[in-house]
């Protein structure tokens, strides 16, 4: 048995080249799915570019008596499932259970997360946790959604979820003691974070930059990388290769500033840009249509990948 209390904070990698796509041009090399090993128990798997624009992070922690699948990425095929069971296989040939379960849940259920659960339906020992609010809140044992912290035990590594809402009506975050990783789904990563419904993701913002303080976090860990290294700039939507992409992990200075700016433009819906991120409040419709033609054209251009 795996002691994950007694070593929390576990020192991981995180020195890696995410896969980011393909140069205009050049024949896809990257793998369907790149896997990450932040330490034994700790995966982070990137989507590719060429299955989907999106190219979702997706996390699994592995627990003594079970695993957690956070999303099943942007497409319908089986690439994820393949992933997630041979990781698994591979684990418990070095921590041999007689049994062992795998629950997939989901940072939150827009379609480039949830995609690929109809894989895992058939899958022996699985529980695919429903995108629906309700099925969240009833799996996990909400009583007083979304501000209560809830208690997720795979087996000694005991994971802390909260309702994060704003982004999407059942966006939760993770905290794990083990790694100091605070999961954030689409509500905090380097990107454009999409706001539905502002005064949710307000006050969202408030609970998670308190939360996260209250707790020794190493790193905020969202689903996605959209900006660029050059501050207020990001790569347009539908973006193909982003080889001048930012780390992927974030800071809980980060989560305050996005906390903070999040503040300061509650009451003026539109885009508005932001060195690490960029919030649009409300549906932006122009400037989403905008992204796509900015995307357009550097494909015709074949400035696809050039630094925005």
């Amino acid at each position: 048995m795996i002691d994950f209390s007694a070593a929390a904070r576990v020192t991981g990698d995180l020195d890696v080249r995410w896969i980011h796509g393909t140069a205009p041009g050049a024949a896809n090399t990257d793998p369907a799915v790149q896997v990450h090993a932040y330490d034994s128990h700790t995966y982070v798997l990137r989507q590719s570019k060429a299955a989907s624009y999106e190219a979702p992070f997706i996390y699994l922690l592995f627990g003594n008596d079970r695993a957690m699948l956070l999303d099943t990425g942007a497409t319908k095929d089986f690439a994820i499932r393949q992933t997630v069971d041979e990781l698994v296989s591979d684990w418990l040939e070095r921590n041999p259970r007689p049994e062992y379960g795998l629950v997939v849940a989901h940072t939150h259920g827009h379609g480039d997360h949830v995609a690929g659960d109809g894989s895992f339906a058939d899958r022996p020992g699985t529980t695919v946790v429903a995108r629906e609010p309700d099925a969240v809140r009833e799996f996990f044992g909400f009583a007083d959604w979304p501000g209560e912290v809830v208690t997720f035990d795979l087996g000694g590594r005991l994971l802390e979820v909260t309702g994060i809402p704003g982004h999407h009506a059942a966006s939760i975050a993770i905290y794990d003691p083990w790694t100091g990783f605070l999961l954030t789904g689409d509500t905090v990563y380097p990107g454009r974070l999409y706001v539905v419904d502002f005064p949710e993701f307000a006050a969202s913002l408030d609970r998670l930059a308190e939360f996260a303080s209250a707790r020794a976090v190493t790193h905020v860990m969202g689903c996605h990388i959209e900006m660029s290294r050059r501050p207020r700039r990001d790569y347009p939507i539908g973006s193909l290769y982003q080889p001048d992409e930012p780390a992927l992990q974030m800071t809980v200075a980060q989560l305050w500033t996005v906390r903070d700016a999040a503040r300061s433009v509650a009451d003026r819906p539109g885009v508005h840009k932001f060195d690490d991120f960029i919030i649009y409040n409300g549906p932006c419709r122009a400037a989403v249509i905008g992204q796509l033609a900015r995307s357009a054209w550097r494909r015709l251009t074949r400035r696809e990948g050039v630094a925005p």
